[in-house]
């Protein structure tokens, strides 16, 4: 009897050729997905509170104002611009952030001072309390800039935002909280 070490392989009938290619293909489509299209996000903080608790989980489009570049910090197109009232995902610091679009390319800024000397922002009919550091940044800026955002945290008590760190650019919003 000749040694055929060879004779016991396992044979892929068609059947397991075509569940291993369906397999593979809902690997690279769930890939993608997560990539270019959506990302559920899991809140640590307490900046958006009340509208977002800590812990709770986000789902955020990245394809709503462009294509992100995977892994990176920006758009790599855009076709679409953040509006008032979005809640958008940015990065800052190496963290993405969470915060509402109170502001867009061309709105006035108008600063002010109240009864108790503190110093207000309003934009629109937004007012927001300014400390001493935060009117610094901002008090050179009386609209916020082409290309830009001006992102508050809606717990601003806490929030560490534009106010500190100024607006941000269109071009770095990852993407646009749909629902929570």
């Amino acid at each position: 009897m000749k040694d055929e070490p060879f004779t016991n392989r396992v044979k892929f009938s068609s059947q397991n050729k075509i569940f291993c290619l369906i397999v593979c293909i809902g690997l690279l489509a769930g890939f993608f997905l997560k990539i270019f299209v959506f990302e559920i996000l899991t809140v640590s903080g307490l900046s958006m509170f009340p509208a977002i608790q800590d812990g709770e989980k986000l789902f955020v489009s990245k394809i709503a104002y462009g294509l992100v570049k995977p892994y990176g910090e920006c758009l790599l197109c855009q076709w679409n611009k953040p509006k008032r009232g979005d809640i958008v995902i940015y990065l800052y610091n190496n963290k993405i952030v969470v915060k509402r679009c109170l502001a867009i390319s061309g709105d006035k800024l108008e600063y002010s001072i109240d009864n108790d000397y503190n110093h207000i922002l309003s934009v629109g009919d937004s007012k927001i309390i300014l400390n001493e550091e935060q009117y610094q940044n901002l008090k050179n800026s009386l609209s916020v800039p082409e290309g830009y955002i001006l992102a508050i945290g809606d717990n601003q008590s806490v929030s560490v935002d534009s106010r500190y760190y100024g607006f941000v650019k269109e071009k770095n919003i990852l993407g646009k909280v749909l629902c929570k």
